[in-house]
């Protein structure tokens, strides 16, 4: 996991009209829509209690035992007609309107959507739906596994919320999914009298407007937010939208351009990617500022790194991710840098920019962090192995990078207004989400959005098998024996999915199978256009498919004729990830509804996972095991890869919760700063 925070950037800066703000004006903006404070000290104490007693009374056998009453209504609701069922939706939906709605009647309405699934989809939600729905509808994170139908059971607890008039968003994590979710379950919503709608990234503004005063909006965590953002320059130092409502009454003016209605309901779809993994990823609205002085700075302090020695000048922290500048090295810059002037007289200005340089050379790889793509530096997404040509590292190591690579170095932009999605999310007066995982994270959950995570069971038992570990002490013995697994499981006609965590990964393993002569496809950030024929045939006999982690994502892979009596898809993993739910996310894409499969993964000593959290004990173990090509057994080596897990996921949080202190203080100090001028 990369430690350097990044950015998402929004392509189109402002709307037309709306100009830059002073430097100041923007950090007042976070300040005009407060997300709840998060408790500290004793009252933290009493808010984990809190949460562990809300998790023990929102227990998932109170929502199986309430999906059963939605079930018992099933012989009533089917005998309508269809006429009679849309007359007792729209009952439903004038109770819903004026808030009279009791525990009772969403009962009711929930047996009736479910009916209208039914008859407008061919697809009738499972008791276990039905309890995610109850689930959702009630403020949780619900864990379904993969393949399970999660996109039907989010329009249950949509058209509930839809009912009330405030506007609902389902969430989805790209344009693709929001599109085609909204088509497909659109007359499911039409029958229930309701609209929907749905946003792309180049949705005009008319049309974003339209879409936010739909009943229904399906858009991306990215469209949203930066909708939030462009809503709170229009606003302008108008402190929230009161205030725009009276200068509206006044003056005519205030919220003419204004796209979205509020922020009331949101219903998140790969909850633990979004408020997790992107959680402290801040979405910014910016503009280009040049400077050509900058720039020949970033490429100056590339050719320095470039002449410094490790262990001699500087010094690597893996772990941490930080280089040190040693003694001797501080010198060797200072003599390089003397003849540059400018930044570089400086010692603390100049050694920051050796060390941003340094970083982008040790931490940064290329295939493995970011590709070049048209000769464009473009970070690859950890989690599902897509490019992500909108985003950028901060604080100048975008631009270091792309000086160690020797392509165009653009500047650093000047921020109008920022939001992380953790800040965002928590702004929604009803928030709730669902996954294939998400229990490893339910004490963070419950701290950041006070979201209880009820994990809901499979409509058919899990049929997987998941084999033991197989480890190695060296890369190259894993990779060999990754390579002959394969061979093995391919001469019985089964669909292989090899999972790994970068490109250059894949693309080895690519190499690698091409010279044994076993056909293959490869999905990773580079060939991310075929992404939905090579996830759709995946599953086929025979068929092997190479992926960066969880590429594909959102899409089920269901197998073809004859491969479940063969044992039905294989998973194998090339690395064990930092969290442990990122395995089996991987892992669940074998044994989908009851379907059999297996899952195995393969690692060594020289995997960064250990490395990195675990060096000591890694250590120990390289200078027992050497260099052997056999596995290797024991107690203490697979216990190693629990020790490393767990540690990055504890570094992992605590790396959160720090920028969350951040954009607490930043409330703090900035608003009040801002708020005095």
């Amino acid at each position: 996991m990369s430690d350097k925070p990044e950015e998402l950037t929004v392509r189109r800066v402002l709307r037309p009209g709306v100009a830059p703000l002073p430097s100041m004006t923007w950090r007042m903006l976070s300040n005009t829509a407060v997300a709840p404070e998060l408790p500290k000290g004793l009252d933290a104490a009493w808010d984990t209690a809190a949460g562990l007693l809300r998790r023990v009374t929102r227990r998932r056998g109170q929502f199986l035992a309430r999906a059963h009453r939605v079930l018992d209504l099933d012989k009533e609701i089917t005998a309508l007609t269809d006429a009679r069922l849309r007359e007792a939706a729209m009952e439903m939906r004038d109770l819903f309107r004026t808030g009279r709605d009791s525990s009772k009647d969403q009962i009711r309405a929930m047996a009736i959507v479910r009916e209208v699934c039914f008859r407008q989809r061919g697809e009738k939600p499972y008791h276990v739906q039905v309890a995610g729905a109850l689930a959702l509808h009630n403020g949780c994170v619900v864990e379904m596994a993969t393949g399970e139908g999660k996109t039907l059971t989010a329009t249950m607890p949509a058209v509930l919320a839809g009912w009330r008039g405030r506007g609902c968003h389902v969430i989805t994590v790209n344009d693709y999914l929001a599109k085609r979710d909204a088509l497909s379950m659109a007359k499911i919503y039409n029958f229930c009298g309701l609209t929907v709608n749905y946003l792309e990234g180049e949705t005009e503004e008319p049309a974003r407007r339209e879409a936010y005063n739909a009943d229904i909006t399906y858009c991306t965590n990215k469209e949203v937010c930066a909708d939030f953002l462009r809503d709170r320059l229009v606003l302008g130092r108008m402190r929230d939208l009161a205030s725009a409502l009276l200068a509206k009454m006044l003056s005519g003016q205030g919220t003419d351009r204004l796209v979205m209605r509020g922020l009331h309901y949101a219903i998140i779809d790969e909850a633990d990617s979004v408020l997790i993994d992107e959680a402290v990823t801040p979405l910014i609205i910016s503009g280009d500022v040049p400077n050509g002085e900058q720039i020949d700075a970033y490429k100056q302090s590339a050719a320095i790194a470039g002449k410094l020695a490790q262990s001699q000048d500087y010094t690597v922290n893996r772990r941490y991710r930080e280089i040190e500048l040693t003694d001797s090295g501080a010198d060797k810059v200072a003599v390089l840098a003397e003849p540059l002037g400018g930044v570089w007289a400086g010692a603390r200005r100049r050694e920051e920019l050796v060390i941003q340089a340094l970083t982008a050379r040790e931490f940064y790889l290329l295939g493995k962090q970011y590709v070049l793509d048209d000769g464009k530096v473009v970070i690859v997404d950890e989690f599902t192995g897509r490019l992500m040509p909108d985003r950028n590292w901060r604080e100048g190591l975008h631009q270091s990078i792309e000086a160690k690579e020797a392509v165009t170095v653009n500047p650093p932009k000047d921020t109008f207004a920022r939001v992380s999605f953790q800040r965002f999310f928590r702004l929604y007066k009803g928030l709730c989400g669902m996954t294939g995982t998400a229990a490893e994270a339910k004490a963070e959950v419950w701290q950041i959005y006070h979201r209880p995570v009820i994990v809901i069971p499979t409509h058919r038992p899990c049929m997987r098998a998941q084999l033991p570990d197989r480890i190695y002490a060296t890369e190259s013995a894993k990779w060999a024996a990754v390579v002959q697994d394969i061979k093995r499981l391919h001469l019985t006609g089964r669909p292989i999915l090899v999972g790994t965590r970068s490109v250059r990964a894949s693309e080895r393993l690519s190499e690698l199978l091409t010279a044994e002569n076993l056909p293959h496809a490869v999905l990773n950030a580079v060939r991310h256009a075929e992404e939905a024929q090579i996830v759709a045939g995946a599953g086929q006999p025979g068929h092997i498919t190479v992926a960066t982690n969880m590429a594909g994502r959102g899409t089920d892979i269901k197998l073809g004729r004859g491969v479940a009596e063969l044992g039905g898809l294989h998973v194998m993993a090339t690395e064990r990830h930092e969290a442990r739910r990122v395995d089996r996310q991987l892992f669940g894409r074998a044994g989908r509804q009851g379907d059999p499969g297996s899952a195995q993964a393969f690692v060594s000593l020289e995997d960064e996972l250990v490395t990195r959290h675990a060096p000591r004990l890694t250590t120990i173990l390289r200078g027992r095991y050497g260099n052997r090509v056999d596995e290797l057994t024991g107690s203490v080596v697979r216990r190693l890869f629990e020790i490393a897990q767990h540690r990055a996921q504890r570094h992992a949080l605590a790396q959160r919760k720090n920028v969350l202190k951040s954009d607490d203080y930043l409330d703090e100090s900035l608003g009040f700063a801002g708020s005095e001028r």
